[in-house]
């Protein structure tokens, strides 16, 4: 096949395609690079992505003439739609950002889309749009009309476009609430890398709600594995959780980081923040039964993956 991959040059991007390629598909990447966290990380990342079978654009979603000229000259048969504005609490400080990228942005990805329909849309969904749901595990079926965050809303909004778009023009498109992703290469505004580098550098971190909260945390290959499986079976409309199933401790998961890494960590305890939740937790039944797989690597080997890389990629 050939993908078009948004935001490759992203966390989730750069994993996808690197599995794209590594089975064969041709990758054509889309991002701009934004500076909202380090470029020079999005480029490391680009590197590692080097192969005949890619074609890399530097071109932002918002601009609707720019893109639509993407999909005329490469024509691709999957989209698997990645890029947006990320993080729930940045969302306070900059909303425009994400009206920009995760709306309009969308909304590009969609006409683009109609004009040069592709087998299948993927897009790049959050366990964020579940608000806070107080009935755990969390599922497709739930209402997901009262997010507390305007990324929340974003992606809740995002769901909504598509499932239009598919009822009126007939596009395939699924959207994927991913839960709380990690591992190497990821985006340095993640808790993991935000820990790791304070507990290195003998910092304190910053623990909310006093340390009184779980997440699902899923690691980033399963993330890969459950998203090239959804992209490769197209769907009319479909919503799927992809989460480990298995919320943990926020306490418990700075213990691990702190054994994959050697080292303790000074705790400064704070209060929850605004548009944060206290617990998530997938309910994976639904995208079991459409394509076989649900994430399961167990937390301890994810951290210590994650671990490792971070302190080779900081020694370089």
């Amino acid at each position: 096949m050939k993908v078009l991959v948004t935001g490759v040059a992203g966390f989730i991007g750069m994993h996808c395609a690197e599995r794209l390629l590594a089975r064969g598909d041709e990758v054509v990447g889309v991002d701009s690079l934004s500076t909202y966290y380090s470029v020079e990380l999005k480029k490391a990342r680009l590197q590692r992505l080097q192969n005949a079978r890619l074609r890399f654009h530097h071109q932002d979603i918002v601009d609707a003439g720019a893109l639509q000229s993407v999909f005329a000259s490469t024509k691709p048969d999957a989209v698997l739609h990645l890029a947006a504005q990320a993080g729930v609490r940045y969302s306070l400080e900059n909303p425009n950002s994400y009206i920009q990228s995760n709306l309009v942005g969308f909304a590009n990805i969609l006409d683009a889309c109609r004009a040069y329909p592709p087998r299948h849309l993927v897009f790049a969904s959050s366990s964020s749009v579940y608000g806070s749901n107080p009935k755990l595990p969390w599922s497709e079926s739930d209402n997901v009309d009262h997010p507390i965050s305007l990324y929340a809303a974003t992606k809740k909004a995002n769901e909504l476009s598509a499932h239009a778009y598919s009822h009126l023009f007939g596009l395939h498109t699924t959207g994927l609430r991913f839960f709380t992703v990690y591992g190497p290469w990821g985006r340095p505004d993640m808790s993991a890398f935000l820990f790791a580098r304070a507990i290195l550098e003998g910092k304190p971190i910053q623990v909310f709600n006093h340390g009184d909260m779980q997440r699902d945390f899923t690691y980033i290959d399963d993330i890969v594995e459950g998203t090239l499986r959804v992209l490769d079976q197209p769907a009319r409309y479909a919503i799927y959780n992809i989460g480990n199933h298995s919320p943990v401790r926020l306490l418990d998961y700075i213990a691990i980081l702190e054994r994959a890494l050697g080292k303790k960590a000074q705790l400064e305890m704070q209060p929850m923040q605004p548009g944060d939740v206290q617990a998530t937790y997938a309910d994976t039944t639904a995208l079991q039964r459409a394509v076989g797989f649900a994430p399961a690597t167990p937390l301890e080997t994810g951290l210590q993956r994650f671990a490792d890389w971070f302190r080779s990629y900081h020694a370089g």
